[in-house]
């Protein structure tokens, strides 16, 4: 399918995060307007901050599924999230949401077949993070830590021999709904909760009717198998190559998603720089 062909609109935009309204706030019309009907959620710097100082893994990435199957639970920002693989999938219950996080360590550790000591569990290094932190560590497993890259951790713990194999912790709604594109079409599992991080964010959730208690799966933030996802990477990273210019060339490398079928592709291409 040519993702320009169709008639599309973006489901949860860049307004809450830029202050600003642009051509990707929430309802934005994307594509030709011809075509099937589409829901896309879009972050075109997954890692702003690394980007602005250099650092690996920053990303542009999409989700692309028919109009109406993804959850969109504006005005919320934040949501706890879960992310395991394939091999780990179908013992991710929602009860996992609110046990310690000894005991899904645990799970994951003896679905895995690993010691406890060796699994890598992804936390976004941010202070509401603290003692979630502390209990991986006491659990005896390791955390790879990251400032940012929502969406990468999540595409790192889906994937098997990643070298990380669980995601924990609050992020981004609009990382989660496009890191649930990225799952299905991987097989993986993940469970998502609205997790509001101010009185105003809790305040606009419950006049918008929404349930803060509510353990949605990746089929509920994703209700169908018809889903593209895509990944290009803007610095260099452990999934994907960054920019590169060759005199009046930009080189690109991107990940390619398709949930229907399960593949996964990765795509080379040049860019005429004008």
């Amino acid at each position: 399918m040519n993702t320009l062909d169709m008639a599309g609109r973006i489901v949860i935009g860049e307004e809450g995060k830029l202050g600003t309204h642009s051509p990707l706030d929430s309802g934005q019309p994307v594509g030709t307007g011809h075509g099937p009907e589409m829901d896309v959620v879009v972050d075109p710097i997954e890692g702003r901050n690394l980007l602005a100082c250099g650092h690996p893994d920053a990303m542009a990435v999409a989700g692309i599924a028919p109009r109406g199957s993804m959850w969109a639970p504006r005005p919320a920002v934040y949501m706890e999230k879960i992310v395991v693989c394939r091999e780990v999938a179908q013992a991710l219950v929602p009860q996992c949401m609110d046990a310690p996080a000894a005991w899904t360590v645990a799970l994951v550790a003896r679905l895995k077949k690993k010691q406890v000591r060796n699994l890598i569990v992804f936390v976004l290094d941010r202070p509401r993070h603290r003692d979630l932190i502390e209990e991986i560590r006491a659990a005896g497993a390791r955390v790879m830590m990251r400032s940012e890259g929502d969406v990468f951790g999540a595409l790192q713990a889906a994937t098997a021999d990643s070298g990380v194999d669980l995601l924990m912790g609050v992020g981004g709604v609009s990382e989660g709904v496009i890191a649930a594109c990225a799952i299905k079409a991987l097989g993986g599992g993940m469970l998502g909760r609205l997790a509001p991080q101010s009185d105003e964010e809790r305040e606009a959730i419950e006049a918008a009717g929404l349930d803060r208690r509510q353990i949605l799966t990746c089929d509920q933030l994703v209700n169908s198998n018809e889903i593209f996802f895509a990944a290009t990477g803007i610095t260099e990273g452990a999934l994907l190559a960054g920019v590169r210019y060759r005199g009046d060339m930009a080189v690109t490398e991107s990940l390619l998603l398709r949930s229907e079928s399960g593949t996964r592709r990765f795509m080379h291409a040049e860019h005429l720089v004008e």
